[in-house]
């Protein structure tokens, strides 16, 4: 029972990390990276269908100030290219025969400080998220306890083990941290 118990909350934690990785990755560092653009929603052949740019084409780093974009479909190119300039997020793309360029701009001080506000933010709360399966897990040993599952002893032990997990997982999310600041005050 215990064991069950934390195995699924170790497979949820660990999916409340990846998702804020995810998250994390679509804040710009003044380094090219498909992770920029591919989550970026395009509508394309007339608006019809609304698709990511990496379902759309081909995203890869020609140096670390460059992002070249391939379409799969090159009569969609100017499309993708309304998308992310529409996207808001400080990129402008150039058409250049059938790809587009993108070339990140130097990030100033000052936005560098906003970036890594906003990631500490996207980071508690993945914090949240894991805290939270903690909460779900020591709810469900109160219930196994209440039902005569399992017994106190054994409780104190899940519930210990269950911290274990959360200190490890929060300490994941630290060294994430500490890891896109680094990247983000890196000139």
């Amino acid at each position: 029972m215990i064991d069950a118990l934390l195995n699924s909350t170790r497979e949820r934690m660990k999916k409340a990390i990846e998702v804020t990785r995810v998250d994390l990755s679509s804040i710009r560092s003044g380094r090219a990276t498909p992770a920029l653009v591919e989550n970026i929603v395009v509508a394309v052949y007339g608006a019809t269908q609304h698709l990511k740019v990496m379902e759309l084409a081909t995203i890869s780093t020609v140096d670390s100030k460059t992002l070249v974009i391939s379409p799969y479909d090159p009569s969609i190119l100017a499309e993708i290219e309304r998308g992310i300039a529409a996207a808001n997020v400080g990129l402008n793309p150039v058409v250049d025969g059938e790809i587009l360029r993108i070339t990140i701009p130097p990030l100033s001080e000052e936005r560098r400080q906003d970036y890594i506000k906003l990631a500490r933010v996207k980071l508690e709360a993945g914090k949240v998220m894991v805290r939270g399966v903690r909460h779900d897990a020591m709810k469900e040993l109160d219930g196994a306890m209440a039902s005569k599952d399992v017994g106190e002893d054994e409780k104190k032990a899940g519930e210990k083990k269950v911290q274990e997990l959360t200190d490890e997982m929060i300490a994941e999310l630290e060294a994430m941290e500490a890891k896109k600041e680094a990247e983000l005050m890196q000139v």
